[in-house]
């Protein structure tokens, strides 16, 4: 038992990392169903499984966040609205799904729009805790079954490997039903009040979110190995099917290896932020305490003082008028010296003998019944804090026994000093202390909204003595059980270290909350790095195997190129792009400019490239940037005209000789290949821009003058902002040559 609740205890300590491993599973999904999708096509229906797993990764996620920064409503309202738009992506997907297996599910939007409706009623009804519930309930577990069945399906026409893990995700995800569907947070109805995550904790002593990390890990290792399988199957070869294998392998080893050190390291920071709080508590505590000690030593050690002083005991013994006047005036020293707000001398049967001040009879009479008096007639320093109702100020009483001497007892000298200046000053203290009596009841402290409310439960037999003796009290308890020393409990909805010290001389104490962010982003430290180094290690892996594949491709597609092209297709055309090359560019160039000099017709030269090409290579690898230019001239061939000339200049540079068309002209049809450009989606890279300087050809232009222009055009386009078009004449670049000679 002692085991149990011991490991019970260190997973409860280890909630921020299991979330970020049931993120990182679950966004890992994602990207492996995106990969799928790349494989069959843009209408796949494992964009939506991509959907959820990014949607599902990013919501515990936001979880995590709600344990390092304040949780309040409205973020709480943003993880249930990411959750539900999760398990819609997940419905979606087997929808789509059930539509290719030739069933006829209800149509999407009227569905959806049912189900949001559904939560947000319960949202209205019971706030954002049965909004959440009714996610689970009426979204989650279904959507999870149905793609359980989905995968069951494929299972049956599948056989061997892939059979295997067709059924491991059907069950991953038939799990994930029950542990994400059924075991829900708790909620104001049944029976989310019964079996939620708490009941789960309390039954196994594991958290469910471990539970369902680890299922969303099943899961994306299943769709994982999956992907492997159609990638062997697009590209038929043995050498990347075996280096899959061992990927597959080694990326498993690599990361479990990484998770579990950045465990210990997450843990050990976690440790460190600890222990440093707790030193900070015990300071804070002294540093309250010392504050405390020479408010209260001062009276004390003046009440002694005026008990010994020689004109006291006279008063009390029947001295003359004048040993009363030097009394009153010892007593009227005292008081001012040490701050006190009244004193006074009373003999043994608790009668005021002199006072400095006023003093009801009413309140003479109660003293002779209180502890600090008692204490002194038992020979004895009295020390006392008292709250008073009438007026809720607090003060603190010290007595002392004037003895004859003999050494008998022959009466009482006290003095009584308020608290509000120590208040005054202890409001200025940033973090949270309390001064509690015996029982837990708050009379002193910088939070204005907990004074007089009780930290702990109140017993029942003391609460009608307390609320007589306090007047208005909070018995709603902050903390489950009475705080002895040091302990992390749940403080105000917040775990915070809370410590507790005994005021000397005094039945109060001192409590100080201290909050456990810190101790989160201390471990946010190692959950980043965790984070950073799997990465890095999904980032060495998959790049390996996007080279070798790259490199098959290529293989396969120069063995292509080689058997389609000819002698004289090689010697004018690009190999990768399929244009014009460079030779042949310059062929037409030379023929064009020779009839725009003799017909005086109009000739325009457009060149462009793609912006931050370097980029697209070293992030995604040179096969991406190649795909990424045979696109690109795709695009650009089916938008200029049939008698226009695009060749590739050289890298990721184009040029397009356009005879007919004079410089305005060009600019316009540039401005709408930059604009095509732009709109279009490449691929693994997504979105590319291209910058563009145009030129026409003057009087006295030769080929290499237009080209010189229009480079120099493009050079401008670059230099004022890429993605723009810049045209340049001759008369512009002798301006512009005059002006950098002046």
């Amino acid at each position: 038992m002692a085991l149990r609740e011991t490991i019970a205890g260190f997973l409860a300590a280890q909630m921020d990392f299991i979330f970020f491993l049931y993120g990182l599973a679950f966004i890992f999904l994602g990207a492996v169903c995106f990969a799928v999708a790349r494989i069959r096509g843009p209408k796949s229906s494992w964009i939506p499984l991509g959907l959820f797993g990014f949607a599902h990764g990013a919501g515990e996620w936001l979880d995590l966040s709600a344990l390092v920064v304040p949780d309040t409503a409205v973020f709480a309202l943003v993880r249930t609205a990411v959750m539900t738009a999760s398990f819609l992506f997940l419905l979606e997907f087997a929808r789509q799904k059930a539509i290719r297996f030739g069933l006829k599910p209800l149509e999407g939007a009227p569905l959806y729009t049912a189900l949001i409706l559904l939560v947000m009623l319960g949202g209205i009804v019971g706030g954002v805790p049965m909004a959440g519930a009714f996610a689970r309930y009426g979204i989650g577990f279904f959507a999870a079954m149905a793609a359980a069945s989905v995968f069951a399906a494929h299972a049956r026409g599948l056989s061997g490997t892939a059979k295997g893990l067709a059924l491991v995700a059907a069950g991953g995800f038939a799990l994930y039903a029950a542990a994400a569907g059924v075991i829900v947070p708790a909620a104001p109805f049944w029976p989310a009040n019964v079996f939620n995550h708490s009941w789960f904790f309390q039954v196994t002593g594991i958290p469910i979110q471990l539970v369902r990390g680890l299922l969303a890990c099943v899961l994306a290792l299943s769709v994982w190995a999956i992907w492997g399988q159609l990638q062997t199957e697009e590209i038929s070869s043995e050498r990347y099917a075996a280096y899959l294998r061992r990927q597959f392998i080694g990326t498993l080893a690599a990361v479990v290896t990484i998770l579990a050190c950045g465990w210990v390291l997450t843990d050990f920071l976690g440790a460190a932020y600890r222990r440093d709080i707790q030193e900070h508590a015990q300071g804070d505590i002294n540093l309250i305490a010392s504050r405390f000690a020479g408010e209260t030593n001062t009276v004390n050690g003046m009440v002694k003082a005026l008990a010994e002083s020689p004109s006291v005991l006279p008063l009390l013994t029947g001295g003359s008028g004048q040993d009363e006047r030097r009394a009153r005036t010892a007593l009227d020293l005292g008081v001012e010296a040490s701050g006190a707000r009244l004193g006074a001398i009373l003999d043994i049967s608790g009668a005021l003998v002199a006072a400095s001040d006023q003093i009801d009879d009413a309140d003479a009479s109660k003293w002779s019944a209180a502890p600090w008096f008692q204490k002194a007639l038992a020979g004895q320093a009295g020390y006392h804090f008292a709250f008073d109702p009438a007026d809720r100020g607090r003060y603190y009483y010290a007595s002392y026994p004037v003895r004859r001497d003999d050494g008998s007892i022959a009466g009482v000298a006290f003095l009584q000093k308020s608290l509000d200046r120590l208040d005054a000053d202890l409001r200025l203290f940033v973090r949270p202390y309390y001064f509690v009596n015996p029982d837990g009841i708050v009379v002193l402290t910088n939070r204005p909204d907990m004074m007089l409310r009780a930290l702990w439960p109140l017993p029942a037999e003391a609460r009608s003595t307390l609320i007589r003796q306090f007047g208005t009290l909070d018995d709603r308890a902050v903390v489950e059980r009475e705080v002895k020393d040091a302990s992390w409990v749940l403080f105000n909805g917040e775990h915070d270290l809370v410590r507790r010290s005994s005021i000397e001389h005094s039945q109060w104490s001192v409590i100080l909350a201290m909050p456990s962010a810190k101790i989160h982003a201390g471990r946010m430290l190692g959950i980043v790095a965790t984070l950073l180094m799997t990465m890095m290690v999904l980032i060495y892996f998959f790049g390996r195997e996007y080279g070798i594949r790259d490199r098959i491709q290529m293989n396969k597609r120069i063995e292509l190129q080689e058997l389609a092209q000819n002698l004289r297709l090689r010697a004018t055309t690009d190999p990768l792009t399929g244009l014009y090359n460079r030779a042949k560019f310059d062929e037409s160039l030379a023929s064009e400019v020779a009839r725009s000099q003799r017909y005086k017709t109009p000739l325009a030269l457009i060149m462009y490239d793609v912006d931050h090409f370097k980029q697209v290579n070293d992030v995604h690898g040179h096969q991406t940037g190649d795909d990424v230019l045979v696109r690109l001239s795709e695009i650009v061939f089916e938008c200029i005209r049939t008698t226009d000339l695009l060749a590739r200049w050289g890298g990721e540079e184009f040029v397009i000789l356009a005879p007919g068309l004079d410089g305005p002209t060009a600019y316009q049809a540039a401005e709408k290949l930059r604009a095509a450009i732009e709109q279009a989606t490449f691929s693994v890279v997504g979105k590319i821009t291209c910058s563009f300087g145009v030129t026409e050809f003057s009087e006295g232009d030769s080929a290499a003058t237009l080209v010189a222009r229009a480079d120099g055009a493009l050079y401008r386009a670059k230099l004022r902002g890429r993605n723009r078009t810049e045209l340049v004449s001759r008369s512009d670049s002798i301006r512009g040559g005059l002006a950098s000679v002046a």
